[in-house]
């Protein structure tokens, strides 16, 4: 018996099992990989991310990775270029990229120091059950035995493609298509900061992260994917050298180290944050495209959600618990809801004349930049981006 079992150990889970372990829970925390082990990520953590593994007491950890802090952003588009930050969260004005093989394990072995028991090599194969509630899961070792684990809270912290969802009937209740398919890669010898460069059906971005090596991705729209994926590489330099000409030439003196990553699954969805005993954090309840590099950051956001209002919960008082998750779900989508349609805007890949305008009228004063900054880093609501004085300049 356990009080909480958290299947999925990587940015949302591990921070989850953490967070309700120190809050003085009995947490079991199931992992499907062997850590270190590496994923597909844009890697990229905004500054509220930071913010929130500093207050973890994590953040020293992953800067003496040799993960470089991140203090400046690049963004080009229509012949109109920002150059400057987010404002400080937390007194981080810093962002960071780590690895996922680094920032994982950081995470998972963080969990496990607080208390929560980490289980590697499991895969859920059942959810067990008390009437309608879902009260346990059943899972496989990597021997091959089946074990059962019971708790009154279990959350799936596993992923798009969430076998805690699909197990529980957890209904998505807003889709929309997907936009996007990306390519990249890593390269060193490529000096860099965080660049972002926009083209009509292009995007271009640019990271330092460990050892030295800089990630660079390729967006194309989802129509093309297939064309796009019978010529990999090809169609990454072109797209790289027609909408980033700089960072194509930094390309050609610097030295590609690792083979290619791509998807063209970028869906775009928000799920039943929580049912009767159980809960979704991170890409398992809510997946948006890449294109804004929000998914780490927003998977710590929920995290901290989730483990606010269950901390505290007698968990085997179902009405209350049933309440604090209703109270995380609501929390949730107030959270989220402004970056996923700003990130469908994004993902569209279209340069609009208003767009521009505005970019423009930003780039004339620093404090506008920096405030624009802040909205992409989540830092601080797009509301806050149009002050009287940028309203009047438009």
């Amino acid at each position: 018996m356990y009080d909480v079992i958290v299947v999925g150990a990587r940015c949302a889970g591990a921070p989850t099992a953490m967070l309700l372990a120190r809050a003085g829970y009995r947490v079991l925390l199931l992992e499907r990989a062997r850590f270190p082990r590496d994923t597909l990520s844009t890697h990229y953590l905004h500054q509220p991310g930071v913010a929130r593994l500093a207050r973890w007491g994590l953040l020293d950890t992953i800067a003496a990775t040799g993960c470089p802090p991140l203090r400046e952003t690049v963004y080009e588009v229509g012949g109109v270029r920002l150059t400057g930050s987010s404002a400080a969260v937390d007194g981080h004005a810093e962002a960071y990229a780590p690895r996922r093989h680094v920032l994982d394990r950081i995470l998972a072995e963080a969990a496990a120091a607080s208390g929560a028991e980490l289980r590697e090599n499991c895969t859920v194969t059942g959810l067990l059950r008390d009437g309608d509630r879902v009260c346990g899961v059943r899972y496989r070792a990597a021997g091959g035995a089946e074990f059962e684990a019971r708790a009154p809270l279990t959350v799936g912290a596993d992923g798009m493609r969430s076998t805690v969802a699909r197990l529980a009937g957890a209904r998505t209740v807003i889709e929309d298509p997907r936009l996007t398919c990306v390519y990249y890669t890593y390269w060193t010898g490529v000096p860099s900061v965080f660049e972002l460069y926009e083209a009509p059906g292009r995007w271009v971005g640019a990271s330092p992260t460990n050892d030295g090596a800089t990630c660079v991705a390729a967006y194309f729209p989802q129509e093309e994917f297939e064309t796009v994926r019978a010529d990999v590489e090809g169609a990454y330099l072109a797209n790289i050298r027609d909408t980033a000409p700089d960072m194509y030439r930094r390309l050609q003196g610097g030295t590609r180290v690792e083979r290619m990553y791509g998807t063209g699954d970028q869906q775009n969805f928000f799920r039943e944050a929580s049912g009767p005993g159980w809960a979704l954090v991170g890409d398992a309840g809510h997946h948006k495209d890449s294109i804004t590099a929000r998914g780490i950051s927003d998977a710590l956001t929920q995290a901290e959600l989730l483990a606010g209002r269950v901390s505290g919960t007698d968990l085997a008082d179902a009405a209350a618990l049933d309440k604090a998750l209703r109270a995380f779900g609501e929390d949730r989508d107030r959270e989220l809801a402004e970056i996923y349609e700003a990130t469908l805007i994004v993902a569209r890949l279209q340069v609009q004349p208003e767009r521009l305008t505005m970019l423009r009228a930003i780039a004339e004063d620093p404090g506008d930049i920096e405030r624009y900054f802040s909205t992409v880093a989540g830092a601080c609501s797009i509301r806050d981006l149009y002050t009287p004085d940028l309203l009047a300049r438009l």
